[in-house]
């Protein structure tokens, strides 16, 4: 058995870390981050004064009803609500789970056990930042901010229920191009776990905060070994995913270069440029294949 060698911890907590993502906006002492990261990302479109930290975890009304875990999940001064999740792997139906979370927190609000026909309900609202493209192709937009809306007219048509997805495989801006506050905490999310010092341009309260609590030096021992745990769990995450990943495409290509040696008998060279693989990569397949007719 082979031990996995794990990249070294950097100076400052990696927010992208199940950890980390919880020490930064799940704490009640430093809300204000949180306050602050929401009220970036909406703009002006609603303010957020003060927020309340709810339950994580929801349980079904009866035993056929799944359990929700949510990242985060509090309520703000006026009454709305927010989840807050972070996605590391590409889900297939993450567009579905999304509207799962949002519609079982709107249906916890209804009375139960006798007849109503007060449907007034809750602002409800879910920000999800993503380590993955949620479409392969689109490559140029980083910031999704959906609403449901009037196809014909473009206009909103229900303006208590939103999605804002982050993006962070396509935010590739560097520091002179950042254009808002927005932007900003993008290049935090995205970088801050290779930083060695606080820089310049994130000069917020906000983000001073930040660094000062994200020191990796400064936790408790107890705190470490759990920042360290969820460092080598997020690894080991990425490493299988990547290693899925590479067998995939390494199987795509081994059929392409099979179908090229059999149906048009192309030289090493001429399969593997067609191929986009290293010649050694087609003399394998070959290989195989004269195996194969031997049997």
């Amino acid at each position: 058995m082979t031990n996995t060698t794990y990249p070294q911890a950097g100076k400052f907590i990696d927010p992208l870390s199940d950890w980390g993502f919880r020490h930064y906006f799940g704490s009640e002492p430093n809300k204000e981050i949180l306050i602050e990261f929401l009220n970036d990302l909406f703009e002006g479109e609603k303010y957020i004064e003060d927020l309340e930290y709810g339950p994580t975890e929801h349980d079904g009304d009866d035993d056929e009803d799944k359990r929700v875990i949510f990242d985060l999940h509090c309520k703000g001064k006026n009454g709305e609500f927010f989840i807050v999740e972070m996605q590391r792997i590409r889900q297939e139906y993450f567009k579905d789970r999304a509207l799962y979370y949002t519609s079982r927190l709107i249906q916890r609000q209804l009375p139960k056990g006798k007849a109503f026909n007060n449907y007034q309900l809750p602002e409800v609202y879910l920000i999800a930042v993503l380590e993955f493209r949620m479409n392969e192709e689109k490559r140029e937009q980083y910031f999704h901010d959906i609403a449901l809306t009037d196809k014909s007219t473009g206009e909103i048509f229900y303006r208590k229920l939103g999605f804002k997805f982050l993006q962070l495989p396509n935010f590739v801006k560097n520091e002179g191009r950042l254009e808002s506050e927005r932007d900003k905490w993008f290049y935090l999310l995205k970088h801050m776990s290779s930083m060695d010092e606080t820089p310049k341009f994130l000069d917020k309260r906000v983000f001073k905060l930040i660094f000062k609590i994200g020191e990796v030096s400064k936790l408790k021992k107890e705190e470490r070994m759990a920042y360290e745990a969820s460092l080598k769990a997020k690894w080991d995450t990425q490493n299988a995913f990547d290693s899925v990943k590479r067998e995939a495409t390494e199987k795509k290509s081994y059929d392409v270069v099979e179908n090229l040696i059999i149906m048009l008998r192309l030289s090493d060279e001429q399969a593997a440029e067609i191929a986009e693989v290293s010649i050694d990569f087609v003399q394998k397949v070959r290989a195989d294949l004269a195996k194969k007719k031997k049997n």
